[in-house]
């Protein structure tokens, strides 16, 4: 007779709830066809191998299940990289540090007014913007690949920076530990089939990244003038200056 307790119950909660991220992380990130056949791939060996057992083909399959975990390693390292920087995120744990700060008032972020007021100017104008707000992830390297600023946020900066005329308008600006740290950076572009065909390279950019870390990826549309933000692999488009407001104070 089969004992089933609290303990396996628990188990299969856990492994489910593992399988539905994996899942959800995958189609976010527009590798789910690949993760679809890996899955068929495994259905296919437990029927051949364990049910039917058939030798000849199970031994054959037995073989590239043996190299599963460097094939997995190959095919999502991008994904295997994001699932350890949010398992190791502190967001993710912060319903187990809630107890120890309930007393403690929440840091008002003096960056999120002066890049609301920059981005409702450049929405009106139709200035082309990408600015990237640094959380947990740390965004050295993409920093690197611009030009370094190392200033105070406000609002005339930003948007000198983006005016068409200045030579940093393109690429990124970076803001990391409350100040603008780079400026014309260079952020990986997502290949996500799903993204409407009616945004351009920086909304691209901005989801490659949000794919990547957990940054929060702000865009201005230079053919729209629309306010969207890209985050945990998402777009938020078409916000007021409410959301956006409330998006960036909310981030930490």
């Amino acid at each position: 007779m089969i004992e089933f307790g609290i303990k396996d119950a628990i188990d299969i909660l856990i492994v489910a709830s593992l399988l539905y991220y994996l899942f959800k992380m995958m189609k976010e990130s527009g590798a789910i066809k690949i993760f679809s056949g890996l899955i068929t791939f495994v259905v296919v060996w437990i029927i051949f191998r364990l049910l039917l057992d058939m030798r000849l083909l199970g031994a054959i399959m037995d073989k590239f299940m043996s190299l599963g975990l460097l094939v997995l390693v190959v095919l999502f390292q991008e994904e295997i990289r994001r699932f350890l920087i949010e398992l190791g995120s502190r967001n993710r744990w912060k319903f187990l540090l809630s107890a120890f700060h309930k007393g403690e008032k929440v840091q008002a972020k003096p960056y999120v007014m002066p890049i609301v007021y920059a981005c409702m100017n450049m929405s009106k104008t139709k200035t082309g913007a990408l600015i990237i707000v640094e959380r947990n992830t740390p965004l050295d390297k993409y920093e690197l690949t611009g030009e370094p600023i190392n200033a105070d946020v406000n609002t005339r900066l930003i948007e000198n920076i983006f005016f068409k005329n200045s030579p940093l308008h393109d690429g990124a600006m970076i803001i990391a530990n409350n100040r603008v740290a780079a400026a014309s950076c260079i952020l990986p572009v997502s290949h996500n089939t799903d993204i409407p065909k009616s945004l351009g390279l920086r909304h691209r950019s901005a989801l490659g990244l949000s794919q990547e870390t957990d940054a929060i990826a702000i865009i201005v549309s230079e053919e729209t003038g629309h306010i969207s933000v890209a985050q945990n692999g998402k777009f938020q488009l078409a916000l007021s200056a409410k959301d956006l407001e409330n998006i960036l104070s909310q981030g930490s």
